[in-house]
This record gives C-alpha cells, sequence and structure tokens, in this order.
C-alpha cells in the first residue's frame, strides 16, 4: 500500500502561475495538472526545492503520449511522487516504478461504475480518484466495494463540498478552485 495523504485538500493547478503561487504555500502536495513536456523537468526540480511532492496528470502534459515509456521518462527525470492517469495499461506496465499511481474514473451512470469497478480490480492502483468528486454515495460506494483509498475530484467548488466528500470516505479531495486552496489550509 502507497503512503497515506496526510493531506485533506490536493490543489490542482492548471498554468505555471499557480505553480508558482502554490511553491510558497502549505500544501506539501500540489496536483499539477496541465504542462508542456519540455516544462516538467524543471517543474519537478523547482517544487523539490520548495519540499512540494508533485503528482503529476501523466495524460494532461502537452508533447507527452501517455504509456509505459511516458512514465520511465517522469519517474527518472521528473522524479514525482505519483502519476494520476485514466490508462489502465499505464498502472499495470510502471506499478514498479516506485510512484504512486492514482487511477482517475469518470463515472457518469451506472455503466460507467461498473466498468471501473473491474478496471480497479486488474490495476490495483493506490488510489483511486473518483469522478464527480460531489457525489457523496459514489466515494461510498467505491471505498466499500474495493477498499482502495479514494479522492475525490470535479466540481469542488467550496469547503462544504470538501467536508461533503471526506464525510463520504474520501482521504483527500482534489480541487482547482483558489478559494478552496485559501480557506482549507491543508
Amino acid at each position: 500500500m502507497a503512503k497515506q495523504f496526510d493531506q485533506r485538500i490536493l490543489p490542482a493547478v492548471r498554468n505555471l502561475k499557480e505553480f508558482d503561487e502554490l511553491m510558497e504555500s502549505c500544501y506539501e502536495r500540489i496536483i499539477l495538472l496541465h504542462a508542456h513536456i519540455a516544462q516538467v523537468k524543471s517543474l519537478g526540480s523547482r517544487a523539490r526545492t520548495f519540499g512540494k511532492k508533485l503528482l503529476m496528470h501523466a495524460d494532461l502534459i502537452d508533447g507527452l503520449k501517455s504509456d509505459e515509456y511516458a512514465i520511465e521518462y517522469l519517474a527518472q527525470e521528473v522524479k514525482p511522487e505519483g502519476i494520476i492517469t485514466t490508462r489502465n495499461s499505464v498502472i499495470l506496465a510502471e506499478k514498479k516504478k516506485g510512484l504512486v499511481f492514482i487511477q482517475r474514473l469518470f463515472l457518469i451512470d451506472t455503466m460507467a461504475l461498473e466498468s471501473s469497478l473491474s478496471q480497479l480490480e486488474r490495476t490495483k492502483p493506490d488510489y483511486v480518484e473518483v469522478l464527480p468528486g460531489v457525489v457523496p454515495y459514489l466515494i461510498e460506494e467505491i471505498t466499500k466495494r474495493t477498499q482502495i483509498p479514494v479522492i475525490a475530484g470535479g466540481f469542488i467548488r467550496s469547503i462544504e463540498d470538501v467536508n461533503r466528500a471526506i464525510e463520504a470516505g474520501a482521504r483527500s479531495v482534489t480541487t482547482s478552485t483558489k478559494d478552496v486552496w485559501s480557506t482549507a489550509r491543508r
């Protein structure tokens, strides 16, 4: 089992300005949603300089195909703490890299839920990110049926949304809403 995240809010940055702002924040872990391949190595280095642990959404890095070779590059050159991906093959092929793997699931209907539960049985990620994260009963169901720690994400716009997700069983909540970052303080 991967290390436990003791951080309720995982700020998800969408641009370099937000990334720079969070370097001086109280948050230990930061999610990098969007970046260009030419930026990621220096961003990883900058995060480490500030004592931050970077979780990278591999599927959203421009110029990088999210496959096992991309994860190998990220592990060796960027050195993030973990990878977020929707791709089963990436998790299955690269779990041995020593990274935390977070499988992102978009739960749009019952069929997507059942398909996702089957995927989780095969991939066994360290964490599962459930989107949308504002549906407490989905968080509860995934937690009960998989025993995989849940991170809630998507449409988290207030501290009340954070609290509801945590009460439903999420370990952490991802959000790109800056007002929540400043209100929550870890």
